[in-house]
Protein backbone atom coordinates (compact mmCIF):
# COMPACT_ATOMS: atom_id res chain seq x y z
CA UNK A 1 0.00 0.00 0.00
CA UNK A 2 1.67 3.40 -1.09
CA UNK A 3 1.71 5.81 1.97
CA UNK A 4 1.35 9.44 0.82
CA UNK A 5 2.88 12.43 1.62
CA UNK A 6 0.96 15.68 2.93
CA UNK A 7 1.84 17.23 -0.37
CA UNK A 8 0.80 13.88 -2.86
CA UNK A 9 -2.61 13.97 -0.68
CA UNK A 10 -3.27 17.78 -1.63
CA UNK A 11 -2.42 17.19 -4.93
CA UNK A 12 -4.39 14.43 -4.93
CA UNK A 13 -7.83 16.45 -4.01
CA UNK A 14 -7.17 18.82 -6.76
CA UNK A 15 -6.73 16.26 -9.40
CA UNK A 16 -10.20 14.44 -8.10
CA UNK A 17 -11.80 17.65 -7.90
CA UNK A 18 -10.59 18.62 -11.87
CA UNK A 19 -11.04 15.22 -13.40
CA UNK A 20 -14.56 14.19 -11.37
CA UNK A 21 -15.71 17.64 -11.90
CA UNK A 22 -16.88 18.30 -8.81
CA UNK A 23 -16.01 20.91 -6.29
CA UNK A 24 -13.54 20.11 -2.99
CA UNK A 25 -16.99 21.02 -0.86
CA UNK A 26 -18.62 18.52 -2.69
CA UNK A 27 -14.81 16.22 -1.75
CA UNK A 28 -15.39 17.40 1.67
CA UNK A 29 -19.19 16.27 1.88
CA UNK A 30 -17.72 12.99 0.46
CA UNK A 31 -14.73 12.17 2.60
CA UNK A 32 -16.84 13.44 6.13
CA UNK A 33 -19.88 10.98 4.72
CA UNK A 34 -17.51 8.15 4.84
CA UNK A 35 -16.81 9.11 8.63
CA UNK A 36 -20.31 9.51 9.38
CA UNK A 37 -21.14 5.96 7.94
CA UNK A 38 -17.80 4.73 9.95
CA UNK A 39 -19.55 5.91 12.71
CA UNK A 40 -23.22 5.38 12.17
CA UNK A 41 -22.45 1.90 11.46
CA UNK A 42 -21.24 1.47 14.95
CA UNK A 43 -23.38 3.28 16.86
CA UNK A 44 -26.33 2.59 15.35
CA UNK A 45 -28.06 5.35 16.85
CA UNK A 46 -26.93 5.06 20.47
CA UNK A 47 -27.47 8.42 22.45
CA UNK A 48 -23.95 8.72 24.28
CA UNK A 49 -22.86 12.51 23.62
CA UNK A 50 -20.80 13.05 20.87
CA UNK A 51 -18.78 16.03 21.16
CA UNK A 52 -17.19 17.42 17.35
CA UNK A 53 -14.42 19.64 17.78
CA UNK A 54 -13.65 21.53 14.88
CA UNK A 55 -10.59 23.51 13.45
CA UNK A 56 -10.99 26.48 10.90
CA UNK A 57 -9.74 25.01 7.78
CA UNK A 58 -10.73 21.87 6.09
CA UNK A 59 -10.54 19.30 9.05
CA UNK A 60 -12.55 21.35 10.43
CA UNK A 61 -15.31 21.74 7.71
CA UNK A 62 -14.92 17.88 7.46
CA UNK A 63 -15.95 18.10 11.15
CA UNK A 64 -18.67 20.62 10.77
CA UNK A 65 -20.19 18.42 7.83
CA UNK A 66 -20.08 15.13 10.19
CA UNK A 67 -21.60 16.87 12.92
CA UNK A 68 -24.54 17.86 10.46
CA UNK A 69 -25.22 14.37 9.31
CA UNK A 70 -25.08 12.90 12.56
CA UNK A 71 -27.62 15.87 13.94
CA UNK A 72 -29.67 14.75 11.09
CA UNK A 73 -29.84 10.77 12.36
CA UNK A 74 -30.88 11.79 15.61
CA UNK A 75 -27.54 11.84 17.42
CA UNK A 76 -27.27 13.49 21.08
CA UNK A 77 -24.23 15.66 18.99
CA UNK A 78 -22.18 19.20 20.38
CA UNK A 79 -20.37 20.85 17.85
CA UNK A 80 -17.45 23.65 19.12
CA UNK A 81 -15.94 25.70 16.99
CA UNK A 82 -11.79 26.00 18.11
CA UNK A 83 -11.13 29.71 17.36
CA UNK A 84 -7.55 29.53 17.33
CA UNK A 85 -7.47 32.22 14.11
CA UNK A 86 -9.21 34.78 12.37
CA UNK A 87 -8.96 33.11 8.92
CA UNK A 88 -11.38 30.54 7.95
CA UNK A 89 -11.05 28.28 5.11
CA UNK A 90 -13.61 28.65 2.10
CA UNK A 91 -14.68 25.11 2.78
CA UNK A 92 -15.15 25.45 6.34
CA UNK A 93 -18.10 28.46 6.04
CA UNK A 94 -19.60 26.67 3.66
CA UNK A 95 -20.34 24.05 6.22
CA UNK A 96 -20.51 26.08 9.11
CA UNK A 97 -23.69 28.03 6.73
CA UNK A 98 -24.82 24.52 6.51
CA UNK A 99 -25.10 23.15 9.97
CA UNK A 100 -26.72 26.28 10.91
CA UNK A 101 -29.47 24.98 8.45
CA UNK A 102 -30.63 21.73 10.55
CA UNK A 103 -30.21 22.84 13.90
CA UNK A 104 -30.90 25.76 16.31
CA UNK A 105 -28.29 24.99 18.00
CA UNK A 106 -25.17 26.01 16.69
CA UNK A 107 -21.37 25.48 17.10
CA UNK A 108 -20.27 26.86 19.91
CA UNK A 109 -17.57 29.44 19.65
CA UNK A 110 -14.23 28.37 21.80
CA UNK A 111 -11.39 31.48 22.15
CA UNK A 112 -9.91 30.45 25.90
CA UNK A 113 -9.78 27.92 28.34
CA UNK A 114 -13.38 29.08 30.48
CA UNK A 115 -14.94 27.58 27.34
CA UNK A 116 -14.20 24.23 27.78
CA UNK A 117 -17.35 22.35 28.13
CA UNK A 118 -17.47 19.06 30.79
CA UNK A 119 -17.14 15.82 28.98
CA UNK A 120 -17.36 12.24 30.61
CA UNK A 121 -15.36 9.26 30.17
CA UNK A 122 -18.44 8.08 28.55
CA UNK A 123 -18.59 10.50 25.85
CA UNK A 124 -17.32 10.17 22.67
CA UNK A 125 -14.90 12.90 21.34
CA UNK A 126 -14.44 13.89 17.68
CA UNK A 127 -10.73 15.68 16.68
CA UNK A 128 -11.37 17.87 13.75
CA UNK A 129 -9.19 20.54 14.53
CA UNK A 130 -6.26 20.59 12.41
CA UNK A 131 -5.75 16.81 10.55
CA UNK A 132 -2.80 17.46 8.60
CA UNK A 133 -2.91 20.87 7.77
CA UNK A 134 -1.37 22.24 11.15
CA UNK A 135 1.78 24.43 10.00
CA UNK A 136 1.74 27.36 12.95
CA UNK A 137 2.30 26.76 16.98
CA UNK A 138 -0.56 26.06 19.04
CA UNK A 139 -1.56 28.55 21.27
CA UNK A 140 -1.82 27.77 24.77
CA UNK A 141 -5.52 27.54 25.01
CA UNK A 142 -5.32 24.82 22.54
CA UNK A 143 -2.54 22.77 23.92
CA UNK A 144 -4.99 22.97 27.13
CA UNK A 145 -7.67 22.02 25.17
CA UNK A 146 -6.30 18.58 23.94
CA UNK A 147 -4.55 18.51 27.43
CA UNK A 148 -8.38 18.48 28.51
CA UNK A 149 -9.45 15.85 26.06
CA UNK A 150 -7.20 13.53 27.68
CA UNK A 151 -8.03 14.11 31.17
CA UNK A 152 -11.45 13.15 30.56
CA UNK A 153 -11.12 10.28 29.46
CA UNK A 154 -13.39 10.11 27.05
CA UNK A 155 -12.98 7.94 23.76
CA UNK A 156 -11.42 9.93 21.34
CA UNK A 157 -11.73 9.87 17.15
CA UNK A 158 -9.44 11.80 15.39
CA UNK A 159 -9.75 13.04 11.78
CA UNK A 160 -7.14 12.03 9.50
CA UNK A 161 -4.34 12.61 11.96
CA UNK A 162 -4.54 13.08 16.02
CA UNK A 163 -4.62 16.98 15.47
CA UNK A 164 -1.34 18.49 16.87
CA UNK A 165 1.15 16.37 14.77
CA UNK A 166 2.55 16.88 11.87
CA UNK A 167 3.59 14.87 9.29
CA UNK A 168 7.20 15.35 8.84
CA UNK A 169 7.82 16.25 12.61
CA UNK A 170 8.10 14.70 15.84
CA UNK A 171 5.97 17.02 18.68
CA UNK A 172 8.22 19.24 21.05
CA UNK A 173 5.89 18.28 24.33
CA UNK A 174 3.51 15.33 24.24
CA UNK A 175 0.83 17.24 25.96
CA UNK A 176 0.29 19.27 22.74
CA UNK A 177 -1.03 16.67 20.75
CA UNK A 178 -4.28 14.93 20.68
CA UNK A 179 -4.43 11.48 22.22
CA UNK A 180 -6.72 9.56 19.98
CA UNK A 181 -8.11 5.59 20.35
CA UNK A 182 -8.85 5.82 16.59
CA UNK A 183 -8.05 7.95 13.74
CA UNK A 184 -9.64 7.46 9.89
CA UNK A 185 -7.46 8.34 7.68
CA UNK A 186 -8.05 9.22 4.29
CA UNK A 187 -7.05 7.84 1.56
CA UNK A 188 -3.88 6.10 2.66
CA UNK A 189 -2.12 5.79 6.32
CA UNK A 190 0.25 8.44 7.37
CA UNK A 191 4.20 7.53 7.99
CA UNK A 192 3.64 8.44 11.06
CA UNK A 193 1.28 6.09 12.73
CA UNK A 194 4.33 4.00 12.35
CA UNK A 195 7.55 5.73 14.11
CA UNK A 196 8.01 4.65 17.68
CA UNK A 197 7.88 8.70 18.64
CA UNK A 198 4.48 9.15 16.71
CA UNK A 199 2.71 5.74 16.91
CA UNK A 200 1.42 6.63 20.14
CA UNK A 201 -0.63 9.28 19.70
CA UNK A 202 -3.17 7.19 17.98
CA UNK A 203 -3.84 3.75 19.19
CA UNK A 204 -5.51 2.10 16.17
CA UNK A 205 -6.37 3.57 12.75
CA UNK A 206 -8.35 2.81 9.59
CA UNK A 207 -8.21 4.12 5.74
CA UNK A 208 -11.65 5.13 4.53
CA UNK A 209 -12.09 5.36 0.47
CA UNK A 210 -12.89 8.98 -0.29
CA UNK A 211 -13.30 8.28 -3.82
CA UNK A 212 -9.81 10.32 -5.20
CA UNK A 213 -8.98 9.52 -8.83
CA UNK A 214 -8.17 6.58 -9.41
CA UNK A 215 -5.55 7.22 -12.17
CA UNK A 216 -3.42 9.61 -9.54
CA UNK A 217 -3.43 6.42 -6.89
CA UNK A 218 -2.38 3.86 -9.25
CA UNK A 219 0.37 6.06 -10.87
CA UNK A 220 1.87 8.12 -8.12
CA UNK A 221 4.92 6.96 -7.03
CA UNK A 222 5.79 7.61 -3.34
CA UNK A 223 8.84 7.34 -1.17
CA UNK A 224 6.88 5.24 1.31
CA UNK A 225 5.21 2.00 1.02
CA UNK A 226 3.42 -0.11 3.35
CA UNK A 227 4.42 -3.93 3.35
CA UNK A 228 1.69 -6.60 3.73
CA UNK A 229 0.38 -9.93 2.28
CA UNK A 230 -1.04 -8.45 -0.36
CA UNK A 231 2.00 -6.70 -1.28
CA UNK A 232 4.52 -9.65 -0.50
CA UNK A 233 2.40 -12.48 -2.41
CA UNK A 234 3.35 -11.20 -6.34
CA UNK A 235 7.08 -11.53 -4.74
CA UNK A 236 6.49 -15.10 -4.08
CA UNK A 237 8.41 -17.53 -6.27
CA UNK A 238 6.48 -21.07 -6.58
CA UNK A 239 8.79 -23.78 -6.88
CA UNK A 240 8.78 -26.33 -10.05
CA UNK A 241 8.75 -29.98 -9.86
CA UNK A 242 11.89 -30.44 -11.38
CA UNK A 243 14.07 -28.42 -8.93
CA UNK A 244 16.80 -29.45 -6.44
CA UNK A 245 18.38 -28.12 -3.61
CA UNK A 246 21.30 -26.69 -6.21
CA UNK A 247 18.36 -24.71 -7.56
CA UNK A 248 18.16 -22.68 -3.87
CA UNK A 249 21.70 -21.79 -3.54
CA UNK A 250 23.80 -22.37 -0.88
CA UNK A 251 24.02 -20.09 2.18
CA UNK A 252 27.19 -19.69 4.21
CA UNK A 253 26.71 -18.26 8.28
CA UNK A 254 29.91 -16.91 9.57
CA UNK A 255 29.97 -16.13 12.91
CA UNK A 256 30.08 -17.14 16.56
CA UNK A 257 32.66 -17.53 19.53
CA UNK A 258 32.65 -18.73 22.61
CA UNK A 259 29.54 -19.14 24.18
CA UNK A 260 28.06 -18.08 21.55
CA UNK A 261 27.36 -20.44 19.10
CA UNK A 262 23.52 -20.54 19.61
CA UNK A 263 23.55 -17.40 17.26
CA UNK A 264 24.92 -19.27 14.33
CA UNK A 265 22.49 -22.33 15.12
CA UNK A 266 19.75 -19.85 14.98
CA UNK A 267 20.46 -18.23 11.90
CA UNK A 268 21.73 -21.54 10.16
CA UNK A 269 17.76 -22.70 10.64
CA UNK A 270 16.26 -19.80 9.58
CA UNK A 271 18.16 -19.67 6.47
CA UNK A 272 17.49 -23.60 5.85
CA UNK A 273 13.91 -22.99 6.65
CA UNK A 274 12.91 -20.05 4.40
CA UNK A 275 14.23 -21.95 1.79
CA UNK A 276 17.85 -21.73 1.35
CA UNK A 277 18.78 -25.08 -0.52
CA UNK A 278 21.64 -25.82 1.24
CA UNK A 279 23.44 -23.94 4.33
CA UNK A 280 26.81 -23.85 6.15
CA UNK A 281 28.29 -22.63 9.24
CA UNK A 282 31.63 -21.31 9.55
CA UNK A 283 32.57 -21.30 13.24
CA UNK A 284 35.36 -21.49 15.93
CA UNK A 285 36.27 -24.81 16.70
CA UNK A 286 34.39 -24.75 19.77
CA UNK A 287 31.53 -24.69 17.55
CA UNK A 288 32.09 -27.82 15.95
CA UNK A 289 30.51 -30.33 17.86
CA UNK A 290 27.32 -27.68 18.84
CA UNK A 291 26.19 -27.45 15.23
CA UNK A 292 26.49 -31.12 14.39
CA UNK A 293 24.35 -32.12 17.49
CA UNK A 294 21.98 -29.47 17.30
CA UNK A 295 21.49 -28.54 13.18
CA UNK A 296 22.49 -31.90 11.20
CA UNK A 297 20.98 -30.41 8.04
CA UNK A 298 24.21 -28.00 8.40
CA UNK A 299 27.58 -28.31 6.89
CA UNK A 300 30.00 -27.15 9.60
CA UNK A 301 33.62 -25.57 8.33
CA UNK A 302 35.49 -24.81 11.09
CA UNK A 303 38.98 -21.83 12.12
CA UNK A 304 41.81 -22.33 13.17
CA UNK A 305 41.33 -20.85 16.25
CA UNK A 306 39.35 -22.84 19.36
CA UNK A 307 37.29 -19.65 20.71
CA UNK A 308 37.01 -16.90 18.02
CA UNK A 309 37.08 -16.44 14.32
CA UNK A 310 40.88 -15.53 13.33
CA UNK A 311 41.28 -16.43 9.68
CA UNK A 312 38.18 -16.76 7.08
CA UNK A 313 38.92 -19.28 4.59
CA UNK A 314 36.57 -21.93 3.38
CA UNK A 315 36.92 -24.24 0.30
CA UNK A 316 32.87 -24.05 -0.99
CA UNK A 317 31.11 -21.48 -3.68
CA UNK A 318 28.54 -20.27 -1.28
CA UNK A 319 25.48 -18.24 -3.38
CA UNK A 320 25.79 -15.85 -0.09
CA UNK A 321 27.18 -14.90 2.90
CA UNK A 322 25.82 -13.78 6.38
CA UNK A 323 28.14 -12.65 8.29
CA UNK A 324 28.23 -11.08 12.09
CA UNK A 325 26.21 -12.80 14.54
CA UNK A 326 27.88 -13.74 17.76
CA UNK A 327 31.20 -13.37 16.44
CA UNK A 328 32.39 -10.74 18.89
CA UNK A 329 34.78 -8.05 18.24
CA UNK A 330 38.64 -9.33 18.94
CA UNK A 331 41.47 -7.39 17.15
CA UNK A 332 42.06 -10.69 15.11
CA UNK A 333 38.42 -11.05 14.75
CA UNK A 334 38.46 -7.95 12.91
CA UNK A 335 41.38 -8.12 11.22
CA UNK A 336 39.99 -11.36 9.65
CA UNK A 337 36.73 -9.49 8.51
CA UNK A 338 38.85 -6.82 6.84
CA UNK A 339 41.14 -9.63 4.86
CA UNK A 340 37.93 -11.35 3.75
CA UNK A 341 35.95 -7.93 2.81
CA UNK A 342 39.00 -7.48 0.38
CA UNK A 343 38.84 -10.83 -1.37
CA UNK A 344 34.34 -11.40 -1.40
CA UNK A 345 32.68 -10.71 -4.13
CA UNK A 346 29.52 -12.84 -2.93
CA UNK A 347 25.92 -11.25 -1.62
CA UNK A 348 26.36 -10.19 1.61
CA UNK A 349 23.70 -10.12 4.77
CA UNK A 350 25.51 -8.41 8.56
CA UNK A 351 24.06 -8.29 11.27
CA UNK A 352 25.40 -7.93 15.06
CA UNK A 353 29.00 -7.85 16.03
CA UNK A 354 29.69 -7.40 11.67
CA UNK A 355 27.92 -4.19 11.97
CA UNK A 356 30.07 -3.10 15.12
CA UNK A 357 32.75 -3.85 13.44
CA UNK A 358 31.82 -1.33 10.41
CA UNK A 359 30.79 0.85 13.10
CA UNK A 360 34.89 1.26 14.44
CA UNK A 361 36.25 1.09 11.23
CA UNK A 362 34.19 2.96 8.55
CA UNK A 363 36.46 2.88 5.66
CA UNK A 364 35.20 -1.05 5.62
CA UNK A 365 32.06 -0.04 4.59
CA UNK A 366 33.96 0.93 1.05
CA UNK A 367 34.86 -2.84 0.67
CA UNK A 368 31.01 -3.80 0.46
CA UNK A 369 29.75 -5.70 -2.69
CA UNK A 370 26.80 -3.01 -3.46
CA UNK A 371 23.09 -4.10 -2.50
CA UNK A 372 24.71 -5.68 1.03
CA UNK A 373 22.44 -5.68 3.68
CA UNK A 374 22.68 -4.50 6.79
CA UNK A 375 20.02 -5.45 9.67
CA UNK A 376 20.78 -3.06 12.70
CA UNK A 377 18.64 -2.71 15.82
CA UNK A 378 18.50 0.83 17.04
CA UNK A 379 21.42 1.26 18.82
CA UNK A 380 23.73 -0.43 16.02
CA UNK A 381 21.96 1.85 13.45
CA UNK A 382 23.29 4.92 15.50
CA UNK A 383 26.86 3.68 15.65
CA UNK A 384 26.64 3.57 12.12
CA UNK A 385 24.71 6.42 10.52
CA UNK A 386 24.92 8.47 14.14
CA UNK A 387 22.75 9.94 16.53
CA UNK A 388 19.58 11.37 15.48
CA UNK A 389 17.29 14.11 16.58
CA UNK A 390 14.22 12.37 16.08
CA UNK A 391 12.53 9.78 14.26
CA UNK A 392 11.86 11.52 10.93
CA UNK A 393 15.93 12.88 11.10
CA UNK A 394 16.63 8.89 11.43
CA UNK A 395 15.15 7.94 8.29
CA UNK A 396 16.50 10.73 6.47
CA UNK A 397 20.28 10.14 7.38
CA UNK A 398 19.32 6.27 6.67
CA UNK A 399 18.58 7.29 3.47
CA UNK A 400 21.80 8.81 3.32
CA UNK A 401 23.94 6.10 4.54
CA UNK A 402 22.13 4.02 1.95
CA UNK A 403 22.91 5.90 -1.20
CA UNK A 404 26.63 6.79 -0.07
CA UNK A 405 27.51 3.22 0.30
CA UNK A 406 24.83 1.48 -1.71
CA UNK A 407 23.51 -0.37 0.79
CA UNK A 408 20.04 -2.01 2.21
CA UNK A 409 19.57 -0.88 6.01
CA UNK A 410 16.74 -2.89 7.32
CA UNK A 411 15.84 -0.84 10.64
CA UNK A 412 14.88 -3.79 13.40
CA UNK A 413 11.81 -2.57 15.29
CA UNK A 414 8.02 -3.09 15.86
CA UNK A 415 7.69 -1.55 12.34
CA UNK A 416 11.19 -2.91 11.10
CA UNK A 417 11.55 -0.68 8.13
CA UNK A 418 13.97 -1.32 4.97
CA UNK A 419 15.63 1.55 3.33
CA UNK A 420 17.34 1.31 -0.01
CA UNK A 421 18.48 4.98 -1.21
CA UNK A 422 15.22 7.50 -1.03
CA UNK A 423 12.46 4.44 -1.09
CA UNK A 424 11.34 3.38 2.62
CA UNK A 425 9.06 -0.03 2.84
CA UNK A 426 7.17 -0.49 6.21
CA UNK A 427 6.66 -3.68 7.76
CA UNK A 428 3.00 -4.31 9.09
CA UNK A 429 3.89 -7.88 10.66
CA UNK A 430 5.21 -8.98 14.21
CA UNK A 431 4.90 -7.76 17.28
CA UNK A 432 5.88 -7.49 21.04
CA UNK A 433 6.61 -11.45 21.54
CA UNK A 434 9.87 -10.97 19.21
CA UNK A 435 11.54 -8.78 21.94
CA UNK A 436 13.63 -11.83 22.87
CA UNK A 437 17.07 -12.82 22.27
CA UNK A 438 17.74 -14.56 19.21
CA UNK A 439 15.22 -13.26 17.11
CA UNK A 440 17.37 -10.88 15.24
CA UNK A 441 19.88 -13.65 14.43
CA UNK A 442 16.44 -15.54 12.39
CA UNK A 443 16.09 -12.03 10.85
CA UNK A 444 19.46 -12.30 9.15
CA UNK A 445 19.03 -16.00 8.88
CA UNK A 446 15.63 -15.84 6.72
CA UNK A 447 16.86 -12.96 4.32
CA UNK A 448 20.33 -14.62 3.77
CA UNK A 449 17.98 -18.10 2.53
CA UNK A 450 15.98 -15.56 0.77
CA UNK A 451 18.78 -14.01 -0.74
CA UNK A 452 20.41 -17.88 -1.68
CA UNK A 453 16.57 -18.39 -3.76
CA UNK A 454 17.92 -15.97 -6.02
CA UNK A 455 15.17 -13.16 -4.99
CA UNK A 456 16.62 -9.91 -5.63
CA UNK A 457 18.15 -7.96 -2.57
CA UNK A 458 15.23 -5.59 -1.72
CA UNK A 459 12.66 -8.35 -2.04
CA UNK A 460 15.01 -10.63 -0.51
CA UNK A 461 14.71 -7.72 2.59
CA UNK A 462 11.38 -6.82 2.65
CA UNK A 463 10.00 -10.79 2.17
CA UNK A 464 12.30 -11.94 5.03
CA UNK A 465 11.08 -9.27 7.10
CA UNK A 466 7.60 -9.95 6.35
CA UNK A 467 7.49 -13.67 6.96
CA UNK A 468 9.68 -13.28 9.94
CA UNK A 469 6.82 -11.20 11.59
CA UNK A 470 4.23 -13.49 10.03
CA UNK A 471 5.91 -16.34 12.08
CA UNK A 472 5.81 -14.95 15.09
CA UNK A 473 2.20 -13.53 14.84
CA UNK A 474 1.10 -17.02 14.14
CA UNK A 475 3.00 -18.52 16.81
CA UNK A 476 2.10 -16.10 19.28
CA UNK A 477 -1.28 -17.44 19.24
CA UNK A 478 0.16 -20.68 20.94
CA UNK A 479 2.65 -19.30 23.06
CA UNK A 480 1.94 -15.73 23.77
CA UNK A 481 4.26 -12.53 23.83
CA UNK A 482 6.27 -13.39 27.25
CA UNK A 483 6.92 -17.31 26.09
CA UNK A 484 8.12 -16.77 22.80
CA UNK A 485 11.13 -17.80 21.42
CA UNK A 486 13.68 -17.17 18.85
CA UNK A 487 12.77 -21.11 17.97
CA UNK A 488 9.18 -20.83 17.82
CA UNK A 489 10.10 -18.03 14.57
CA UNK A 490 11.92 -20.92 12.61
CA UNK A 491 9.64 -23.47 13.24
CA UNK A 492 6.60 -21.50 12.15
CA UNK A 493 7.95 -20.20 9.02
CA UNK A 494 6.51 -22.67 6.80
CA UNK A 495 2.95 -21.72 8.33
CA UNK A 496 3.83 -17.88 7.03
CA UNK A 497 4.76 -19.51 4.24
CA UNK A 498 0.82 -21.12 3.57
CA UNK A 499 -0.44 -17.68 5.24
CA UNK A 500 0.46 -16.71 2.41
CA UNK A 501 -2.03 -18.13 0.30
CA UNK A 502 -5.21 -18.98 2.64
CA UNK A 503 -8.18 -16.56 1.94
CA UNK A 504 -9.90 -14.55 4.97
CA UNK A 505 -12.70 -16.05 6.76
CA UNK A 506 -15.46 -14.80 5.36
CA UNK A 507 -18.34 -13.67 7.97
CA UNK A 508 -21.12 -16.22 8.84
CA UNK A 509 -24.60 -15.30 7.57
CA UNK A 510 -27.29 -15.09 10.04
CA UNK A 511 -28.84 -18.88 8.98
CA UNK A 512 -25.08 -20.19 9.87
CA UNK A 513 -25.18 -18.77 13.44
Amino acid sequence: MKIFSKEQIYEGDKLTAERQNITSTDLMERAATQIFNWMHMRMQGAQVPVHVFCGIGNNGGDGLVLARHLITHGYNVKTYVVNYSDKRSKDFLINYDRIKGVTKEWPTLMTREEDFPEIHPDDIIVDAVFGIGLNRPLVDWVKALFKHFRNTKAYTLSIDIPSGLQTDKVPENEDDVVWAGYTLSFASPKLLFFLPETAKYTVQWEVLDIGLDPEFLQTTVTEVELIGKHEVLPMYVPRQKFSHKGTFGHSLIIGGSYGKIGAVTLASRGALSAGAGLVSAFVPKCGYNVLQSAFPEAMVITDVNEEKITDIQFDIEPTVIGFGIGIGNDTKTIAAFEAFLKENKMPLVIDADGLNILSKKKALLKLLPESTILTPHPKELERLIGAWKDDFDKLEKAKTFSKKYKVIVVIKGANTITVLGDKIYVNTTGNPGLSTAGTGDVLMGIITGMLSQDYNPLVASVFGVYLHGKSADIAVEDFGYQSLIASHVIEYLGEAYIDLFKQPEQPQTQEEI
